[in-house]
């Protein structure tokens, strides 16, 4: 057994509410003893005889000392978070009182708790599945409103209905073909293979969507890394400014004066954009410059968008065509933007609408069609193909899980077409079976768990 489950009936306690000071605090206490701990250190009611769901004001005292005047929460099992006993105690944010309190409760029997306990002991009781149980991190590190969505959808079950739904389907082929073997010298079959081929590629087809949504769900969930790019006095840190609506980055008419990249988020429709200004591409003139560029062309490789900034006070179409080919052959997602159009030759900017109708036309000087760049910005990573209720991958274990299914399912399919015996299809099938399980922790070990829930914080 690891050491995140050793202990599981012991009674925990921990600070659920972040260090250090401020207004309010709170303790929590789950574990068979947790009402006669609890109780033992108030001063009110008597929390052991108390209904469920319930709050009642008291002292916690040490002996005749009065610590603190609190309000405490009761939860009878098995109608708590944790399936448990539970006792939540609302203090002042006091350090000094909080730690107080906690030590006391941990001379009385309790133990401190470990990182993810809380989740870890509501998921073994059954409360929620493992991919709802990994929600509960998500919904608590979320900081947009995308993240959030996606978090509490997750943790409400839609992720894991869809996964069981497909393993309910595969079950049923797969115990046919292994009942087949029970019967293997009789030459029975239990299970059609026309029915079979059509079940698979049906769930082959919905798990590969479920992969390919990991990219936009990891967005949603992390947000955009998005590189803002181009040559010298392109006006790169002008439109960073605009973006952000104050004066992050330093603005001058010197090319070059950016020699290191400078990043801050915002959050747009409800998504975290990372915008990340760097310095102007071009042959460098010192030293320090081409270290600037040589980052630049790493932050652009490493990015999930990119905004290509065209200068149209100076460049020429041949110039923006040689510069649009070099983008084209990094294979990442840009989006073109012609900056400076109050500068811009009337010619050259029906050029290059009728040239590139993508491209967007502003002025970050002027902080002109700054909310169309947005917009586009939005629709850049797809968020518009995606519909309220639908599924996404935003967690990188389920990703792989999922890639795993859908090769197995692929070998299921393979083995159709070279006519393999049932003990072979039998393999391949229960194979899918496992690494479906293993997102909703149908299937699941220690070091899977402990390596999950030791990343949760203290309390939660």
């Amino acid at each position: 057994m690891t050491p995140l489950l050793q202990g599981a009936d012991d009674t925990i306690a921990a600070l659920a509410t972040p260090q250090g000071t401020g207004a309010l605090g709170i303790i929590r206490l789950s574990g068979p003893q947790a009402l006669d701990i609890a109780g033992g250190v108030f001063r009110g009611a008597d929390l052991r005889a108390q209904k469920s769901h319930t709050i009642h004001f008291g002292r916690i005292a040490e002996g005749d000392e009065v610590i603190d005047e609190v309000l405490a929460s009761v939860f009878i099992a098995p109608h708590s978070y944790t399936r448990e006993d539970v006792v939540e105690f609302s203090c002042h944010g006091s350090r000094y009182i909080l730690d107080r309190i906690l030590r006391l409760l941990l001379s009385k029997g309790a133990r401190l708790a470990k990182p993810g306990e809380f989740t870890l002991r509501a998921f073994l009781r059954g409360q929620f599945d493992l991919a709802q149980a990994e929600a509960v991190a998500d919904l608590i590190a979320s900081e947009s409103e995308a993240a959030h969505r996606s978090a509490m959808q997750q943790m409400r079950g839609g992720f894991s209905m869809e996964i069981k739904r497909l393993r309910e389907e595969l079950v049923h082929f797969a115990s046919m073909i292994e009942l087949e073997l029970d019967f293997g010298e009789e030459d029975v079959e239990f299970a059609s293979r026309d029915q079979l081929r059509a079940l698979v590629t049906d769930i082959h087809r919905t798990v590969t969507q479920l992969v390919e949504s990991f990219r936009l769900g990891n967005v949603l969930k992390n947000g955009v890394p998005t590189v803002i790019a181009g040559k010298p006095n392109a006006g790169k840190s002008t439109l960073l400014n605009a973006l952000l609506n104050e004066e992050k980055a330093i603005v001058s008419d010197i090319p070059g004066t950016t020699r290191d990249f400078i990043e801050d988020e915002i959050h747009i429709q409800g998504i975290a954009f990372r915008f990340i200004d760097t310095a102007g591409i071009r042959e460098a003139r010192d030293k320090i410059e081409a270290i600037g560029i040589q980052r630049t062309r790493e932050k652009m490789q490493a990015a999930s968008l990119i905004i290509y900034l065209f200068d149209l006070s100076q460049e020429t179409p041949g110039e923006v065509a040689h510069e649009v080919q070099k983008l084209d052959a990094l294979g990442i997602p840009y989006m073109k933007v012609g900056n400076k159009t109050d500068a811009a030759r009337p010619e050259l900017l029906e050029t290059l609408t009728a040239r590139y109708p993508e491209m967007v036309f502003i002025s970050a000087k002027k902080e002109e069609h700054i909310e169309d760049l947005k917009d586009r910005l939005v629709e850049a990573i797809h968020l518009g193909r995606v519909r309220p209720g639908d599924t996404l991958v935003t967690n990188a274990r389920h990703y792989e899980s999922l890639d795993l299914t859908r090769r197995a399912l692929e070998d299921v399919l393979a083995g159709l077409d070279a006519r393999r015996t049932g003990d072979l299809l039998a393999l391949d099938l229960r194979q899918a079976l496992h690494y479906l399980g293993e997102i909703t922790g149908e299937i699941t070990t220690d070091d899977l768990l402990e390596n999950i829930f030791s990343k949760f914080c203290i309390g939660k």
